[in-house]
C-alpha cells in the first residue's frame, strides 16, 4: 500500500502508541514540545507534553517540536502540521516511496537521518519492546534540527534535502 504510513503495529499487537527509546532523544538535545506525547509515559521527551486529551493537532506550537506521531492513518497529519512549524524532528518509519512522504517529508523537510538497523520502541510502560517493523528515520525541519542530526551520536546515513 503506498497511498499513506504504515505503523509501528504488527499484526499481534495493534496499537498506534510506541515511545521512542530515550537515548534517542536525549542525543537531540532539548525539546520544547512533544504534542502527542502518551498520558502515561516512563520519561519526558520536551519541556511541554500534550496528550491525546489536548488535542495537540488543534492547538498552539510553540519552540522546537519532538513528534512521534501516531502511526497510522494520521501520521500525514502529523508531519504536514510539523512542517508547517519548521521548527522540529519527527521519528517515523522510512515508508520513502508512499505519497505521504513525497508530500511531507521529500518536499519540505530539511534533512534526514535514516538510523542504521531498526530501532526497539517501548511501551507505554517503559519496558523495550521488540524492533520495529520497519526501518526508521529522523525527519528535521529547520536549520537548527539539521544540525542536532549531524551533532547526534545515533547510528545512520543523514541526507541533506
Amino acid at each position: 500500500m503506498t497511498s499513506g504510513m504504515s505503523g509501528h503495529e504488527s499484526p499481534v499487537a495493534q496499537k498506534e502508541e510506541w515511545l521512542t527509546p530515550p537515548s534517542i532523544v536525549e542525543s537531540l538535545g532539548a525539546f520544547d514540545l512533544d504534542p502527542c506525547s502518551p498520558v502515561n509515559r516512563p520519561w519526558s521527551t520536551a519541556s511541554n507534553h500534550l496528550t491525546i486529551f489536548d488535542d495537540g493537532l488543534s492547538v498552539p506550537w510553540s519552540g522546537r517540536v519532538w513528534c512521534n506521531p501516531p502511526y497510522g492513518k494520521k501520521t500525514e497529519v502529523w508531519l504536514d502540521r510539523l512542517a508547517n512549524h519548521g521548527n522540529g524532528i519527527a521519528l517515523i518509519f522510512a515508508r520513502t516511496e508512499t505519497r505521504a512522504f513525497f508530500k511531507t517529508v521529500w518536499d519540505r523537510a530539511d534533512a534526514l537521518l535514516f538510523l542504521k538497523g531498526r530501532i526497539r520502541f517501548h511501551h507505554v510502560t517503559g519496558e523495550q519492546a521488540a524492533s520495529a517493523g520497519a526501518p526508521s528515520v529522523l525527519v528535521a525541519y529547520g536549520q537548527n534540527n539539521v544540525e542536532a542530526l549531524r551533532n547526534s551520536d545515533i547510528e545512520g546515513k543523514l541526507v541533506k534535502l
